[in-house]
């Protein structure tokens, strides 16, 4: 009887669940490394095979050996991952198509799984497609998982990213199974980095919480899995609501959730509910080391690092041997048609220019090169009507600051990181926004300004935007959309005049832009309640349908248009300065050292300068606050008399 009780006991004992001892699962993780893959800034200061002798941040090499540190400490489980904008930021995504440096060497550096941001559209469906079936044809590709790409039902230009996603190159989920414990992870783009993704179309996304649920009912249900890892391209915001905040509260059943997009810094792990949400930044300057406990059906927090990486870590020699190995093929493949190479200094700075959320140094330079080389390739010097007199360079597309570093020189590897976004509309795609330009009236420079006393602070930096040509003067105490209170532009010997930004005045003035800019300027009047329209034209006031027929071309004596790229138009402004100091090397004009006062703010609440020059949208405000004005007197000596 007693034997029987015993086997009884044990045969209930082993058809109950037994999670056995806590067991410990790490993850190491990057974001938004933007093909950062050479230490900056500038590169040129990075010495390989030696730490302590420069103040370089970043480098795949120094990220690859710390990523074997942290597997070689730990007996438990170890998964690498990636959460998005692995290429588009320096020389080496231009060949991506052809040769998917990035994806390759996250395969050789032991990436198990990463997913698709923004930026990797921006080469267009077909684009992406070849540079991961590139990585693929090389037995280099490593897990990509993402859920809520929507494909058109039409044949079309997604056609060939839709294969890759049906051929299992690209999934909406993987299950891993490591001592013990299953693993799911799955990879989303939020709202506002797909708002972001114009060059993905006709491919669209479907809402991040509504897949995300869809996905750990999936993982959890069907897959039976214990921990789920979200690779989330939406971000942690402090002046907009956070979306992955959002996500871990509206969708239980997430354990950790990696994030991208927003280049934010997390010290340690943000917790919401039962969601630890980690993020690393931007560039591979720091990776994150998230050691997680899992037990009795839950997980907790053990552990977590934020490791800077630095010159302090060694460059794993094999990595770095072929990152050099892929300059070398930027040299043969992309730079010789330029008459240029990645090491070759074209200029000299003795002081370092950044950019900020406001009028700044390198964004002076940056609007200053735009209508310089538009000038140069596209002005008729016996028509003063194709002079450009107003350029711009939001602050979204400019990625990097120009620092003096060691020497003072600028390579074209640094000079390059700071324009780098974009692709061409030409039949080749080639790398890099081309520049358009258009003809606008005076009050439409004024709705433009516009964007930078308005907009900007509701949408957030990006949307700050760098002006050539012109300077003005604003209130920020007045009503949106109405805040410019005075304009000047630059006559053609460089002096400034004022600007009649009236009705009356219809005078056209050309502008200068990127083609991703200028498409923003076409179409800000409608989310501004068309308060902002402007309307792209022609010289003789023709609005313009299609801004990609307005590429500037570099030389119209050939067929098609040769694209101006923005990023050559800044090598070649800092190549036509003066050598100053009998160096060989052009220098830098010492009126980039500060900002130039293109934007200057007079904060003033005197009714006078509030009403002055105002639109309809600041006399309907006054009408509105003269008639509650009014009641309010009117009530007020009702209720006395009565």
């Amino acid at each position: 009887m007693r034997r029987a009780i015993i086997t009884l006991a044990i045969l209930f004992l082993s058809a109950m669940p037994v999670h056995g001892s806590p067991k410990t699962i790490t993850f190491i993780h990057t974001n938004d490394l933007h093909s950062h893959l050479m230490p900056f800034s500038p590169e040129l200061d990075f010495i390989p095979g030696e730490t302590g002798v420069d103040e370089t941040v970043g480098g795949w090499a120094r990220i690859a050996t710390v990523m074997d540190r942290e597997r070689d400490a730990r007996e438990n489980p170890v998964f690498t991952v990636d959460a998005g904008d692995f290429t588009m930021g320096t020389l080496f995504h231009i060949p991506a198509r052809e040769n998917a440096f990035e994806l390759r060497l996250m395969h050789e550096m032991g990436y198990d799984y990463v997913t698709l941001g923004n930026h990797e559209f921006d080469m267009f469906p077909e684009g992406l497609a070849r540079i991961i079936t590139t990585a693929q044809s090389m037995n280099q590709l490593p897990g990509i998982v993402f859920s809520n790409a929507i494909f058109s039902d039409e044949s079309g230009r997604d056609d060939t990213l839709e294969a890759v996603f049906t051929q299992g190159l690209v999934r909406p989920y993987a299950v891993r199974e490591a001592d013990g414990v299953r693993i799911g992870f799955f990879g989303i783009m939020g709202s506002i980095a797909s708002d972001q993704a114009p060059f993905a179309a006709p491919v669209t996304f479907r809402d991040p919480v509504e897949t995300a649920r869809d996905m750990v009912a999936m993982l959890r249900e069907r897959e039976s899995v214990d921990i789920v890892v979200c690779l989330s391209h939406s971000g942690i915001y402090t002046n907009v609501p956070s979306e992955d905040e959002e996500l871990a509260g509206k969708v239980p059943g997430i354990d950790v959730i990696i994030s991208g997009h927003s280049h934010t810094i997390l010290e340690k792990p943000i917790a919401v509910g039962g969601t630890l949400i980690v993020q690393t930044g931007n560039y591979g300057r720091s990776v994150g080391v998230l050691d997680i406990t899992f037990d009795g059906g839950k997980t907790s927090l053990a552990n977590y690092d934020l490791i800077t990486i630095d010159d302090s870590i060694p460059a794993d020699p094999l990595v770095q041997a072929r990152i050099d190995t892929y300059i070398d093929e930027i040299n043969e493949n992309v730079l010789q048609q330029y008459g240029l190479s990645y090491w070759d200094i074209i200029g000299k700075t003795a002081f370092d220019m950044n950019l900020y959320e406001a009028e700044s140094t390198v964004g002076n330079l940056l609007a200053d090169a735009i209508r310089w080389y538009v000038d140069k390739h596209g002005r008729d010097v016996l028509d003063p009507e194709t002079r450009v007199q107003m350029a711009i360079k939001a602050n979204g597309v400019i990625r990097a600051d120009i620092l003096r570093g060691q020497t003072g020189r600028l390579s074209v590897a640094d000079i390059f990181r700071t324009l780098p976004l974009g692709i061409g509309m030409d039949d080749q795609h080639s790398s890099g926004y081309p520049i358009v330009h258009c003809y606008i009236h005076g009050y439409e420079i004024k709705r433009a300004l516009e964007v930078i006393t308005t907009v900007y602070p509701l949408k957030g930096e990006d949307y700050f935007i760098q002006i050539s040509g012109v300077r003005f003067t604003y209130n920020p105490y007045r009503m949106p959309f109405d805040r410019v209170t005075g304009i000047e532009i630059m006559d053609k010997n460089g002096h400034f005049e004022p600007l009649d930004y009236s009705r009356a005045n219809d005078a056209l003035y050309r502008v200068a832009a990127n083609i991703y800019e200028a498409t923003f300027l076409k179409v800000i009047g409608s989310f501004t309640y068309n308060l902002l329209n402007i309307v792209p034209k022609d010289r003789n006031g023709k609005p313009i349908d299609s801004l990609v027929d307005f590429r500037v071309d570099a030389d119209p004596l050939k067929p098609g248009i040769q694209e101006l790229k923005e990023w050559v138009a800044v090598m070649a402004y800092i190549a036509h300065f003066e050598d100053l100091t009998g160096d060989g090397y052009p220098d830098i004009p010492d009126r980039y050292r500060t900002p130039q006062g293109r934007i200057v703010e007079q904060a003033s609440l005197n009714p006078v300068h509030l009403l002055y020059r105002g639109t309809l949208v600041t006399w309907a405000a006054f009408a509105v606050f003269a008639f509650v004005l009014t009641l309010l007197a009117f009530l007020i000596r009702r209720w006395k008399r009565s």
